[in-house]
């Protein structure tokens, strides 16, 4: 990942300069990660019973 690439992740997820000083690239790879899978609609989701299986 570039630099440039980085800050527009950073800028889309509306992250400012203080807030970088508290998070690390993962987290911020992350971050964006699960922001693009909100719209995703799973054909099935856990439930409490499916954890207790687990």
């Amino acid at each position: 990942m570039t630099t440039p690439l980085f800050l527009l992740r950073c800028v889309q997820l509306g992250l400012s300069m203080g807030d970088l000083d508290f998070l690390t690239i993962g987290l911020v790879n992350d971050m964006f990660t699960e922001r693009e899978n909100d719209e995703y609609k799973y054909h099935m989701l856990a439930d409490q019973s499916d954890f207790d299986k687990f």
